[in-house]
């Protein structure tokens, strides 16, 4: 059955013209995500700048005010609340941590995702 079919191609120049239209298209869309990956690495620097600044902005105000002055105060002498006003500093010092280490992961996990989408963008 295959081999009793024999295709038949009437016009090369119309069958040239798709071809060079699918082309020009695929350049396209590879000279897109080209683009794409290179706004992603800017994004990604200037994240990692703006991410080194507020930590050290943060870590510098953390460590110039005093240690047995509470971050706030609530003006309360039993409960809850007190104990937030005393132990202030070291629940910012845990919370700033935490932004800190989730913020890492995630920029570690985007690179590897530009890392990836290239791969697969040279493999067209």
């Amino acid at each position: 059955m295959f081999l009793a079919q024999k295709p038949h191609f009437d016009d090369a120049d119309d069958f040239m013209a798709a071809l060079t239209k699918r082309l020009d298209a695929v350049e396209f869309i590879k000279q897109h995500q080209e683009a794409t990956l290179r706004r992603y690495k800017m994004a990604m620097v200037a994240t990692f700048v703006v991410g080194i600044i507020s930590g050290a902005i943060t870590i510098v105000w953390m460590l110039s005010t005093p240690t047995d002055v509470p971050l706030f105060t609530f003006h309360v002498q039993t409960g809850f609340l007190l104990w937030l006003a005393e132990n202030s500093r070291l629940i910012a010092t845990t919370l700033l941590s935490l932004v800190m280490t989730v913020g890492i992961i995630s920029i570690v996990s985007n690179i590897q995702d530009i890392l990836h989408m290239r791969v697969r963008l040279e493999t067209l």
